[in-house]
């Protein structure tokens, strides 16, 4: 009986871009596969938010082939990969320990399902429809949906707390506490460029990540607007991951894939502030 070939990293990317298509890529994206050789075989798969080095540390310590991440290593312009520089180290890194690596970014956020569906599935929400539709609609940022049943934001806010992976930054909403909230819209990362559609939705919440004071004080003194649930980014893309391990658990069943969890929020302690008697 001759043996199965071996999966490698060209397999493993083939059908990571099928789930999310490149094209979806807006266009100063990288995403794709930024180190390694494609011909290379693949055993160990790591899935995280973010290529930093305690990811990478955590995927050479486990010999893993193949690190795919949501946020590129590459996304600016680099005009030397030294290893006295932190994107030159990385790759130096990789590249020793033969760990390839793959990203997929706003492709990843404009698929169906996509980040915006794993988050929302983490939530309890069930997805109608995207909160910024692309192309023929099916595909798009953000999504919309509804709660199995109406709850305060109150209530909500909780949910999103204990659906969400910890950070120090935690959860904050914004609104009247007591107000129900049944249809939400959600974004994946940073979403404030989006409060208009959520507005425009008729949403009872918009959940996203990033919400500056100025965009998110002025959306809600607008009358009837959503209440606002901010949390890290970090942790907003975090579903997806699991999401991006079963795309590959699928399509090649012999893989061991792992999802980090090592927090990548780049915020490491939060403390309650107090008033200050003038």
């Amino acid at each position: 009986m001759t043996p199965a070939a071996p999966v490698t990293v060209a397999d493993a990317v083939a059908a990571l871009e099928a789930a999310y298509p490149p094209a979806l890529a807006h266009d100063w994206d990288a995403v794709g596969l930024a180190v390694g050789d494609p011909t290379a075989p693949v055993r160990r798969v790591l899935v995280a938010v973010d290529p930093l080095p305690a990811v990478i540390e955590e995927a050479v310590d486990g010999d893993v082939d193949l690190l795919v991440t949501h946020h590129p290593l590459l996304l600016r312009g680099v005009h030397a990969v030294a290893t006295t520089a932190p994107k030159g180290s990385a790759i130096h890194r990789l590249i020793r320990a033969g760990t390839a690596l793959f990203t997929a970014h706003t492709n990843a956020d404009a698929a169906d399902p996509g980040v915006s569906d794993a988050l929302a599935a983490a939530l309890g929400v069930t997805v109608e429809r995207p909160l910024a539709p692309e192309g023929d609609g099916t595909v798009g940022i953000g999504r919309i949906g509804t709660l199995a049943a109406p709850e305060t934001l109150e209530a909500f806010a909780q949910r999103v707390a204990d659906a969400l992976p910890a950070t120090a930054w935690g959860v904050r909403a914004g609104g009247d506490p007591t107000r129900t909230v049944s249809r939400v819209a959600v974004s994946g990362g940073a979403g404030d460029s989006m409060l208009h559609l959520a507005r425009a939705a008729g949403v009872d919440v918009y959940v996203t990540a990033d919400l500056r004071h100025h965009p998110a004080t002025d959306h809600l003194a607008e009358p009837g607007a959503p209440a606002l649930v901010d949390v890290a980014h970090w942790a907003s893309e975090h579903p997806w991951c699991g999401q991006a391990a079963d795309v590959l658990a699928r399509a090649a069943p012999g893989l061991e894939i792992t999802v980090s969890t090592t927090r990548t929020d780049a915020w490491t302690v939060g403390q309650p502030s107090g008033a200050v008697n003038a």
